[in-house]
């Protein structure tokens, strides 16, 4: 598996896990990043932070070490 921060600009992925603990990882699942959802990478800045992806219908930007921590395949 790997994970979001990997995923290539213009690839859908599945996530099968996320990692972390806490609020973290509640303040991640509540922006509709759960296991089972297609995620699609539309963008990442040219430094690689935010990466901005298309989750359930919208729009989303997350930040390199929240997108390392969603598991996909």
């Amino acid at each position: 598996m790997n994970n979001l921060k990997s995923t290539p600009c213009g690839t859908t992925v599945t996530v099968r896990r996320v990692e972390g603990e806490g609020a973290t990882r509640r303040r991640i699942m509540d922006m509709g990043i759960t296991r089972g959802a297609e995620v699609f990478v539309r963008k990442v800045a040219p430094l690689g932070d935010p990466i901005e992806v298309t989750v359930r219908g919208y729009e989303l930007s997350l930040r390199k070490a929240d997108a390392e921590k969603i598991l996909v395949e």
